[in-house]
């Protein structure tokens, strides 16, 4: 009989689980060894299963090809069945059949049953944020909670007991400098494992811009407290980095050895190296964006931990007088980055770290470091490398100085329709094509923040929720994972395109079609073209990477048109 029958359906904390069994067969009884067949009806697409075969009586060595023997109980009746890396893969209706030769000590073959398992198959579901009443097109609570979600998804190192993103484990524990320093922690980077200290620096920032000035929405979708924890993650990673005052570790992981792995961030047995700047290798562009990393999250927690704020505050400081004392490019110093997030300029990290410092401590000095470097005219946009507009924004604030205003006023003159910026015939604005959608994010923030200070209020608000709501679904699908009408379900990310371990998983899995096993809640995929052409697909890792870089300025957009709603502003 190879009937497969529904054995389990468990309601529990993460969804349902779904197994079948099946009988073993008894084809051939040679006493001392049998054949056996198993055969089960694949009740869903899998890209990865375990087999757990129950035997009524102890069993010796099994031969089968379809999967590896990876466990078995002390008295040999429960044996686990793992799929090799080509016999993963089963659609729903497929019949997966195993053949096996077993030996046993007795004269007649036990009973046997075989219980199928789906280890390709995420039945996480996240918690479920209250529903949004703001008047928003989309519920960007759920929004809010999805991108906090990935930020976690994205962790490296010892996890906590509130981990909630269950097919994540400890990983990276041996990061190390070369002096034995703890360098665990952080953020991966984007779907591999690196961590690179000037793009998650710069992520830490725009959320805690995004918090400081929203706190409210936060508080009303019920993330508040999952906030503060997501950036208080990554900033213990980044005090850690800070060695001393003239030592800053800025990467963790060599690029090229880590992106020819596919594989989970918990099985990495390559080496990861550790790069630092020091006096003799500057790096002031690096030090000056995690100087106001830290400065912005001082203001985010000095009325709920002071200590830490202090701690914060201290490191912003010191790091910041590093990056006045040593100037240079970090990617000059350190050629592991330069492939990859090589630096084109400093004068933006030092005018943008100053001046957070200047809101952090109202010290004279770094207001007057901030306008020495401050890039007069329209600004490229917003980035990782390029913070020219936030500038603007910060240095009006304090200010009020026409000439900041002319520049933001100039910039959007760009952004808006008819400026120099071409946008997709559904009305994203198109700076470049890798990471579409992270630049028009990040400009969305910079427009709400600019209107805070009441610079074409209306106008730039609403052409903020325009370009997050493109990303959301008014193009005709969303492109946040999880979320919204036929989201991106191929993400370029390796972890959730690997089955649960003990299944194998590696570059087979990357060349897989179908969804992701597990689904990457929240995370902002780059994006169309400009044709708003898009296809869902890993191996695209132009239109369907995901970076920590990406979500950072759209959650903090995301965040402000919500408080806009709630503070009557908008519609």
């Amino acid at each position: 009989m190879s009937t497969a029958l529904l054995l389990l359906l468990w309601n529990g904390l993460f969804g349902v689980v779904v197994a079948v069994t099946a009988p073993v067969t008894i084809t051939q009884d040679w006493g001392g060894r049998f054949q056996g067949d198993l055969t089960f009806t694949v009740p869903e697409n899998m890209a990865g299963w375990e087999v757990k075969l129950n035997f009524s009586a102890p069993v010796g060595k099994i031969d089968e090809w379809m999967g590896d023997e990876v466990s078995r109980s002390a008295d040999n009746t429960q044996i686990l069945l793992v799929n090799k890396q080509h016999t993963g893969v089963l659609a729903k209706g497929d019949s997966l059949h195993i053949q096996m030769f077993v030996t046993h000590p007795g004269t007649k073959a036990p009973s046997g049953i075989g219980e199928l398992i789906n280890l390709g198959h995420d039945n996480f579901v996240p918690p479920s944020a209250p529903p949004d009443h703001d008047g928003t097109k989309y519920d960007l609570n759920e929004v809010l909670e999805k991108s906090i979600l990935f930020f976690e998804a994205q962790r490296s190192g010892k996890l906590p007991a509130t981990n909630r993103i269950p097919w994540r484990g400890d990983s990276a524990l041996g990061d190390r400098g070369d002096n034995g320093e703890d360098l665990t922690g952080g953020w991966y980077d984007a779907g591999d494992h690196v961590k690179f200290n000037f793009p998650m620096a710069f992520s830490v920032t725009s959320l805690a811009w995004g918090l400081l000035e929203f706190k409210d929405a936060y508080s009303d979708s019920g993330q508040l407290e999952y906030m503060y924890d997501s950036i208080r993650w990554p900033l213990d990673y980044l005090l850690r980095c800070h060695v001393s005052p003239h030592v800053y570790y800025v990467q963790v992981g060599d690029g090229g050895q880590d992106h020819s792995y596919w594989g989970r961030p918990e099985n990495m047995t390559m080496p990861r190296p550790a790069y630092k700047i020091d006096e003799t290798h500057p790096g002031s562009d690096v030090a000056a964006e995690t100087a106001a990393a830290f400065a912005a999250s001082y203001l985010v927690f000095k009325n709920k931990n002071a200590t830490f704020a202090t701690q914060l505050l201290n490191h912003a400081k010191t790091m910041f007088q590093f990056a006045e004392a040593f100037p240079g490019k970090y990617s000059d110093s350190v050629s592991a980055a330069a492939g990859f997030y090589r630096s084109f300029n400093v004068t933006d990290e030092m005018c943008w770290g100053a001046a957070w410092l200047y809101l952090a401590t109202s010290d004279p000095h770094y207001l007057q470091v901030a306008e020495r470097n401050y890039i007069t005219g329209a600004a490229w946009g917003q980035s990782w490398d390029e913070k020219n507009s936030g500038c603007m924004v910060l240095l009006y604030k304090v200010t009020q100085k026409a000439q900041y205003k002319t520049d933001i006023i100039a910039t959007f003159a760009d952004w808006m329709p008819g400026g120099s910026i071409p946008y997709t015939p559904k009305g994203l604005a198109y700076r470049s094509q890798w990471g579409s959608n992270r630049y028009s994010a990040n400009m969305a923030l910079i427009a709400i923040m600019a209107s805070l200070q009441g610079i074409h209020t209306k106008q730039y608000q609403r052409w903020a929720e325009s370009q997050i709501n493109y990303m959301l679904g008014d193009n005709g699908r969303s492109y946040v994972v999880g979320f919204g009408t036929n989201p991106p379900t191929q993400p370029h990310h390796r972890g959730s395109s690997c089955p649960s371990a003990p299944a194998p998983c590696s570059s087979f899995n990357q060349q897989q079609n179908g969804p992701n096993p597990h689904v990457l809640y929240g995370a902002l995929v780059g994006g169309p073209g400009q044709n708003d052409d898009y296809t869902d697909s890993r191996n695209d890792y132009v239109k369907n990477e995901v970076a920590c870089d990406y979500n950072a300025g759209f959650q903090s957009a995301v965040a402000g048109i919500k408080a806009l709603y709630m503070r009557g502003a908008l519609p």
